[in-house]
């Protein structure tokens, strides 16, 4: 008898320690009675009967979850490589596990269907340079719709929009193409930039030069009528002995020479025999004729 008591004892030790539950902190249990919903309890400790009731544990903390990277086509049909992360936790734990058979799948295809939409109605630059305008216009996308699923939504994110490698071949092309001509047209740029300023220097050199070249003339111009002004005005008040002093030295200039011919003012024939200079000069042609 004492033997069946102590068996007693222990299958009810056995039984209360399965049926004791311990819901841990920021989660919450749903106690299934024979596989139905009774009710939610809280963190803490619960009984439970074994074999006919059981509590399911459901975490209410953020989770974080990155949807693998799958193929979207923009509006221009290029083929886009995206990858998104997103946070979410459990608002209602009795939805979460009853109502639908996966809902972070049925979540993760919310967001694939509302980001192909999305990006669907952009063309390829701009979906490239356009992720924060996604992220936004995704999240209101997406908005309450996954409260059917007992789930909300804190963040999402797009970390990725690659263009398929064909795609990114040409962009790379169509890039090293717009350098090369942005290249070419700053070294024509600078060429002819170059042969305006050779220009510029060849043409103020040809001004200098000539402005020098005029200055110098003008300067010897000005020389040239001061020297004649001199001598006019020398002229001017010469008298009758400079003309003879100027017929004197052309004489003996005249004297020095071969020449026989003698050309003198009629005025002064009858003084030709006075001037020893004119004499000489005739004897010196007198002689030449013998000869």
């Amino acid at each position: 008898m004492i033997m069946i008591l102590g068996i007693i004892v222990v299958l009810a030790i056995i039984i209360i320690a399965l049926g004791i539950k311990i819901v841990p902190q920021n989660q919450v249990g749903l106690l299934e009675t024979v596989g139905k919903y009774s009710s939610t309890k809280q963190s803490g400790l619960h009984l439970c009967l074994p074999l006919v009731q059981r509590i399911r544990v459901v975490s209410l903390a953020l989770q974080p979850l990155r949807l693998q990277g799958y193929s979207v086509i923009t509006k221009d049909n290029a083929d886009i490589n995206t990858t998104v992360t997103l946070n979410f936790h459990v608002t209602d734990a009795v939805k979460y596990m009853y109502e639908n058979t996966d809902s972070v799948e049925s979540m993760q295809q919310l967001v694939r269907g509302h980001l192909r939409d999305i990006i669907g109605r952009m063309d390829l630059n701009e979906a490239l340079g356009s992720t924060t305008k996604i992220n936004k216009e995704l999240a209101e996308a997406i908005g309450d719709l996954t409260n059917t699923y007992g789930i909300n939504v804190d963040r999402i994110n797009i970390d990725e929009l690659k263009p398929s490698s064909a795609i990114q071949e040409a962009m790379d092309t169509q890039l090293k193409a717009d350098r090369e001509r942005v290249a070419a047209i700053s070294k024509a740029e600078g060429d002819a930039k170059a042969i305006e300023l050779r220009t510029k220097a060849n043409n103020d050199a040809l001004i200098a030069t000539a402005q020098a070249q005029a200055s110098a003339t003008k300067t010897q111009a000005d020389a040239e009528r001061y020297r004649i002004d001199t001598v006019q005005a020398g002229l001017a008040s010469a008298d009758e002995k400079y003309f003879n002093n100027q017929s004197i030295n052309a004489f003996a200039t005249l004297a020095q020479s071969d020449s026989n011919l003698v050309v003198v003012n009629g005025k002064e024939v009858d003084s030709l025999g006075q001037s020893v200079v004119l004499g000489k000069a005739i004897g010196k042609s007198l002689a030449n004729e013998k000869k």
